[in-house]
């Protein structure tokens, strides 16, 4: 796997808009990748990516793809409720697996991906592009800093607005919903931020209290609001839903001063404002390949024998999180 120029060959499972628009283009831009094969139910779909990807190998079903033996790593794009079996059926084929978040739809599940992932001898991770932006990297630098000295309260949300109405996500048997789809996101973040500056931290912070309101039609939130008080006096707000316009934003609150994140999840250019005493001071930000950092970070982790840079500790701490708004919220 340390081979000058060794390249890891990527296998992804099926054709969803994140996968064409977004992952599979980075896969190709990366330095040490390559797409080899794609597995689709859908013929149609199939022949389109033949044609724009210039891939090659293609295979009618999932389970195709994961008996390739020159596939070492695969890409899961697909709904919610079945990233847990094609997580463990990959692992069981000795296939390394970036899945797309949310990993999985409860914790037990996330463990038991976790557990299996680990027997085989397969590195997992959660695909939270957003972590390798600029954007968050001058995060992190301020929270290290201690510019914002104690930290009391953190807010972070992510809205836009759902117009189709066959979307699956709002499909509850496919674990549709806007807290699993977009309020991981503010989820994380807000860990993040509750975890501290030390690394060694990462996953730790679990809050204590819990308060939640939510709009539930059709059997999945259209929106959710929450509040959440951690042992260490940390205050948090998270909001996201379907049901407003694109909105991605977040702020940290301290002793002595504030952080605003705008287009908190976001890779375009564009600035942090951090307020100390009577001062305003811009933090430039610049654009970010995010998703191809991703992807570079998960096949160097492979190459060389390293965990990537984002941890399964945070993504179980997610899912735990997220079984406690979901309980409180029914």
């Amino acid at each position: 796997m340390t081979a000058p120029n060794r390249k890891i060959r990527w296998g992804v499972l099926g054709c969803a808009r994140i996968a064409r628009e977004a992952v599979i283009p980075a896969l190709q831009r990366a330095g040490n990748s390559t797409l080899h094969a794609l597995a689709s139910r859908d013929p149609a779909k199939l022949d389109a990516a033949r044609t724009r990807f210039g891939v090659t190998r293609t295979y009618p079903g999932y389970a195709d793809l994961l008996r390739d033996p020159e596939v070492d790593a695969v890409y899961i794009p697909l709904p919610n409720a079945l990233h847990r079996e094609w997580t463990i059926r990959a692992a069981e084929q000795g296939k390394h697996v970036l899945c797309e978040k949310p990993l999985a739809l409860t914790a037990a599940e996330g463990r038991d991906m976790v557990a299996v992932g680990a027997a085989h001898g397969v590195t997992l991770m959660e695909a939270f592009m957003y972590r390798y932006t600029d954007r968050s990297r001058q995060v992190r630098d301020v929270l290290r800093s201690g510019a914002l000295g104690e930290i009391r309260f953190v807010s972070a949300t992510f809205n836009f607005l759902l117009a189709n109405p066959a979307s699956i996500k709002l499909r509850p048997e496919l674990g549709g919903g806007s807290l699993y789809d977009v309020g991981c996101y503010p989820v994380n973040f807000i860990g993040m931020v509750a975890d501290g500056p030390d690394p060694k931290a990462a996953g730790g912070a679990r809050p204590d209290k819990v308060v939640v309101d939510c709009v539930r039609p059709g059997g999945i939130d259209l929106s959710f609001s929450a509040l959440l008080r951690y042992p260490s006096g940390l205050g948090a707000a998270l909001h996201c839903g379907f049901d407003a316009h694109l909105r991605t934003w977040a702020e940290i609150t301290g002793t002595q001063g504030v952080l605003e994140v705008p287009d908190t999840f976001l890779d375009n250019a564009g600035a942090l404002t951090l307020i100390t005493g009577g001062e305003r001071r811009e933090i430039p930000v610049a654009a970010s390949d995010r998703y191809r950092l991703e992807v570079e970070d998960f096949a160097a982790a492979l190459l060389l024998g390293r965990a990537p840079q984002f941890g399964l500790a945070e993504t179980l701490r997610n899912l735990e999180v997220t079984d406690r708004l979901l309980a409180a919220s029914r």
